[in-house]
């Protein structure tokens, strides 16, 4: 292969167009990708995430776009470029672990190295060093159907990072793990990358995975990116509804935007059941005066308070209450809309009474509908 990149975009996607008979599963999307970052792709299944991913990998065919890493074109359908799959110098982790159960554990990571006619010598100690990277070493000789998933996940990824690739893919590979598993692998995985200095994409529609993972987040929807930007822009400032309500949990009001100072704050109008407040916020992008909106708060960001001090205000009834160790779930009826609020446990919040709700206009946003 040519010498990688340095400087500059090593992953580039330009205007990727992909069909399945006449539906456009993704529609003209453009991004890239610094060298060594960690990118994830986040949506609901049909997004179009997956179909970039294979897009990338080359076990899809594309019907417009450019895909180039490092100074290697992938595919260009109007160049008439097409690079085999074989040839991308690629590792993938796929959610089904994908690993021989009739190899041991060293022969499973070993096999890339071997089709490559690495020397022995060379293949032994590579293979040693990613199964100490991944912690492994113990299960050297094991038989991979001896393996917990945890393990096996483990191995998929000690046998695509052992050939040193270009480009580490990940394909929802913690779907199949328990809870506790998937928070421990998420962890591992990103310590693993890191140390290792690949480049990455990561496909999930866990937004926990993305939040925890990525060094930078794309949200699909319908083939398209909806946005783009790091862990903490996508959570504290969504474009839009759909961002809004996919990333974390989120209040979501219908309002319109009565004033902006032109610096990014504004008020915005919100009615529900005859009941009007107004309410200071930020102002999403390409919103302005006179525009339809939707108020988002974040329910960490929403104060339960039993006596009103002014302000950004609105009394309710609480509906419920769950303690859940280091903070209370609550639910908060104004009209019929039930708030979403997370309180501290010395609240002592309780279904039945009465309180008001605080927003720090910091932390609240009106974003496009």
């Amino acid at each position: 292969m040519n010498t990688q990149e340095d400087t500059g975009a090593y992953l580039e996607v330009q205007n990727l167009v992909k069909y399945f008979g006449n539906d456009r599963a993704v529609d003209d999307i453009s991004f890239a990708v610094p060298k060594g970052a960690f990118l994830t792709l986040l949506g609901p299944s049909g997004c179009g995430k997956t179909t970039t991913l294979m897009s990338v990998a080359g076990l899809h065919s594309i019907d417009g776009g450019r895909i180039r890493v490092g100074d290697v074109v992938y595919t260009s359908p109007s160049e008439g470029l097409f690079l085999p799959p074989e040839k991308r110098d690629i590792g993938m982790v796929f959610q089904s672990y994908a690993i021989w159960p009739h190899m041991t554990v060293a022969k499973n990571v070993s096999y890339p190295l071997e089709i490559r006619k690495v020397n022995q010598s060379e293949i032994d100690d590579r293979v040693n060093e990613v199964l100490a990277l991944v912690g492994l070493t113990a299960e050297t000789d094991k038989l991979a159907t001896n393996l917990s998933g945890g393990q096996q996940q483990r191995a998929s990824l000690a046998r695509a990072i052992v050939a040193k690739p270009r480009l580490l893919l990940f394909d929802e590979p913690l779907s199949n793990l328990d809870l506790k598993l998937r928070e421990q692998m998420r962890v591992e995985l990103k310590r693993i990358q890191n140390e290792v200095g690949i480049t990455a994409i990561y496909v999930t529609h866990d937004q926990s995975e993305a939040l925890v993972m990525s060094d930078e987040i794309i949200v699909m929807s319908k083939g398209k990116i909806e946005q783009r930007g790091g862990p903490l822009e996508i959570y504290s400032r969504p474009v839009n509804e759909y961002v809004s309500n996919f990333i974390g949990v989120a209040n979501l009001l219908k309002a319109k935007v009565r004033d902006t100072n032109g610096s990014g704050q504004g008020v915005v109008e919100v009615s529900q059941d005859g009941q009007t407040m107004t309410v200071p916020c930020q102002m999403g992008p390409g919103i302005g005066a006179g525009d339809d909106a939707v108020l988002s708060v974040r329910p960490e960001n929403v104060h339960a308070v039993r006596e009103s001090n002014g302000g950004n205000i609105v009394e309710g009834e609480v509906t419920n209450a769950i303690f859940l160790g280091n903070y209370v779930d609550c639910r908060v009826k104004w009209g019929s809309f039930e708030w979403k609020v997370i309180a501290h446990p010395r609240t002592r919040l309780k279904a039945g009474e009465k309180v008001f709700l605080e927003f720090d206009p910091e932390h609240t946003l009106a974003v496009q509908p």
